[in-house]
């Protein structure tokens, strides 16, 4: 049953923060809202679907549906852009534990070391994030194995979405 009291706003929609999906206060992430973190890994999975030309699991073959399901460049420009608008919209906080998150998901550090992934991430801060995030290969597949490293998850968001 949906927690109604949290809310956050995704894609212009509001949407419900399920029961037990936590506000980003708890004592393990927070720099950042497991939420915000969702919203990256889904969009960063749009990316890579568009980048590689279609979606894995419609089922359709593109010599098939002539080509229909394959995005354009501006398609993908579009996805890249909201994405990159997105991570550099967040404060500088939520931009360093992002970084962690992905850092501890590839196995650079352990969830255990959270804080000093975190300062780490402020040392090293160079540039715009948001490049630096979208530069990583299977930069979904790192956030969310981070986040189930905390105990969190983007399925009841994913849900929504459907």
């Amino acid at each position: 049953m949906a927690d109604r009291g949290k809310t956050i706003m995704i894609e212009g929609e509001e949407t419900a923060l399920t029961e037990g999906f936590t506000d980003g206060l708890d004592e393990g992430m927070p720099e950042i809202n497991p939420a915000k973190v969702c919203f990256v890994i889904i969009k960063a999975r749009e990316l890579a679907v568009a980048e590689e030309g279609g979606d894995p699991m419609s089922g359709s073959n593109e010599s098939d549906d002539g080509f229909a399901s394959i995005l354009t460049t501006r398609g993908i420009r579009s996805t890249e852009t909201e994405l990159l608008s997105f991570i550099e919209a967040l404060d500088v906080d939520e931009q360093c534990a992002l970084v962690a998150l992905m850092w501890i998901g590839r196995g650079d550090y352990s969830s255990d070391e959270w804080p000093n992934a975190v300062a780490e991430a402020l040392a090293r801060r160079k540039g715009p994030t948001g490049a630096y995030l979208l530069g990583t290969p299977l930069l979904a597949d790192y956030l969310e194995t981070a986040l189930s490293e905390f105990g969190e998850s983007c399925d009841m968001i994913e849900m929504g979405r459907l």
